[in-house]
């Protein structure tokens, strides 16, 4: 009996589980929307940007359980390469490959990338970014910004045919990537990132150099299909499989929409822009964060399974090109839509990168400002290499929760009145002085005799000496009988 108990226990929690994690998502647009936790950060890129839109997507997720949820079975990965505090240690995972050069993220790395209060700076931003084309604000030129100080930058396209002959074109990648926006619908700035950010700076690059054995003559410039494995080059050839047939489950129609097979630069590089628009952009995953963490209820499947990327900092590396994009093309100031995840019981503070350390840090709790000439950066991190979130001058008061050494360099950890967080180099930083209060008068006579009409200067003195507020009031307990003026004291009868 008692067993049977606990199964039903067990069935009615999982139950209310589900339903409370599968309400749908909502979308409220306007600063106003959103939890107070984010709205510093969000005012200050409003006074920046006045046409910027944010719109706060709900997820009607509990944090806990969403971060529970991306950190099982293998769904964020990072470098092997990394710092400990980025990677798994639970169950003997530490340093074990998923993939090739890649080990499981921790819990702290996972936290840290899926809280967007960490990213609402004017660069990190763009992972929130709506990705879908804007032909007011996107150009070729922005492209070619994209792609500068890659192989891919003004450069004509050239391919291998299965037969090993090479073909030239008389198109530039840009005007490949233009073309494959225009048939998709997709942002052309972030298929230009996404290509970077899948196969790199370089051409040869063994998804898109056309000579990987058995699959000569075929192309996958955006990894779709590419998924883990130990072989070597396995992730990528299961991506140049699809490049070549598709998925068993692709109609006649879809793979004809999709360009398959992906045999010439250009069928690849359009028809997976239109994979990538119908089965993300326009199923409500519509932002690189969306892409990487499936966090919209809005979709008619299951959540937290169709991510694009393993890279849990794919969002984060991606959305600096697509900033950087818009900044040389002078289009910062347009109106560009953000879309930013909400969740249920999110923390006070958000996770701190785990590039940051604990335990170089001791909690504080002091009151400071900035002694400085002109305006101190506050940033994301404690480093110049972080983002500016915003500046501070020498008139402003706020508080330092943590100090501590970062680096070998001095960083601060502060909160400024309005409820941003954030990083100044520590010795820029002064204590406000703490005000003194006087406890102690002591009047020069105590006592003293006079005759009617006469009258006597006392003189008072304030202690400590270094109290801040000195000022005295004079006052007669009963002025018929005496009044004072300045410490003048006169008898009246």
């Amino acid at each position: 009996m008692k067993k049977t108990w606990k199964i039903v226990v067990f069935i009615i929690v999982f139950l209310f589980l589900f339903i409370v994690n599968s309400k749908a998502s909502d979308k409220k647009s306007g600063i106003e929307n959103f939890p107070d936790s984010y709205k510093s950060y969000l005012y200050v890129l409003n006074e920046k940007h006045p046409k910027w839109e944010f719109t706060a997507l709900y997820t009607n997720l509990d944090w806990n359980y969403a971060i529970d949820q991306e950190y099982a079975n293998n769904k964020n990965l990072v470098p092997i390469g990394y710092q400990d505090a980025w990677k798994c240690k639970d169950n003997g995972l530490y340093n074990v490959e998923i993939d090739s050069g890649w080990v499981n993220a921790s819990r702290q790395a996972i936290e840290y990338t899926m809280d967007p209060r960490n990213f609402l700076n004017e660069v990190r931003i763009f992972q929130f970014e709506k990705l879908t084309l804007d032909t007011n604000v996107n150009t070729k030129e922005g492209i070619e910004k994209i792609l500068y100080g890659t192989e891919f930058y003004n450069r004509i396209v050239t391919y291998k045919e299965q037969n090993g002959n090479e073909v030239t074109t008389n198109l530039k990648y840009s005007d490949l990537i233009w073309d494959a926006s225009v048939y998709s619908g997709v942002s052309p700035y972030h298929l230009a990132s996404r290509i970077k950010q899948e196969v790199g700076p370089f051409l040869s690059h063994n998804s898109i150099s056309g000579t990987v054995q058995g699959y000569e003559g075929l192309y996958n410039f955006y990894n779709i299909g590419a998924t883990s494995s130990t072989e070597p080059l396995g992730a990528i050839k299961n991506g140049l499989k699809y490049a070549r047939n598709g998925k068993g489950s692709l109609s006649n129609e879809e793979m004809q929409n999709q360009l398959i097979p992906w045999n010439t630069k250009e069928r690849a590089i359009k028809g997976g822009a239109v994979f990538i628009g119908k089965s993300y952009i326009t199923v409500g995953q519509n932002t690189l964060y969306l892409q990487k963490f499936d966090v919209n209820n809005d979709r008619d499947s299951n959540i937290f399974w169709h991510q694009y990327m393993t890279n849990c900092l794919a969002p984060y590396n991606e959305c600096r090109s697509i900033y950087n994009a818009y900044q040389n093309n002078g289009m910062l100031d347009s109106s560009i839509g953000f879309v930013i995840p909400v969740y249920n019981n999110m923390p006070t503070f958000s996770t701190q990168s785990p590039n940051i350390l604990y335990s170089d840090y001791e909690d504080d709790n002091t009151r400071v400002y900035a002694d400085i000439t002109g305006n101190l950066n506050v940033r994301t991190g404690p480093s110049t290499s972080y983002e500016i979130i915003t500046t501070v001058t020498n008139s402003d008061k706020f508080t330092r929760i943590k100090r501590g050494i970062q680096n070998g360099e001095r960083w601060d950890k502060i909160i400024l009145d309005n409820g941003v967080v954030g990083y100044v180099f520590q010795s820029y930083l002064k204590e406000v002085p703490k005000e003194i209060i006087a406890t102690d008068i002591i009047i020069s006579k105590e006592e003293v005799n006079l005759l009617v009409n006469d009258t006597i200067k006392l003189t008072a003195s304030v202690y400590p000496e270094e109290a801040k507020d000195k000022q005295i009031i004079w006052q007669s307990e009963n002025e018929k009988i005496a009044t004072v003026n300045e410490g003048v004291v006169k008898r009246n009868i």
